[in-house]
């Protein structure tokens, strides 16, 4: 995957996370500094992926949403 398809992908999740109703404040803002984080130091998307479902399960519905499951 380029790395603006890569930043592109993080961008439409980090956006999901801030308009949900599924997670609470805590989860949002941790989830948001670790797609920031990412996205600065442009690492592996599939381990982001695997920290944010440690997060909540939100995360495996948005995925599938936005075509990025496994």
């Amino acid at each position: 995957m380029s790395a603006h398809k890569h930043k592109e992908h993080l961008e439409k999740i980090k956006d999901a996370v801030v308009e949900s109703d599924k997670l609470d404040e805590k989860q949002k803002s941790d989830s948001v500094k670790r797609i920031e984080e990412w996205i600065e130091e442009d690492k592996a998307f599939g381990t982001l992926k695997e920290e944010l479902l440690n997060i909540s399960e939100f995360f495996e519905t948005l995925f599938a949403e936005l075509g990025l499951s496994k």
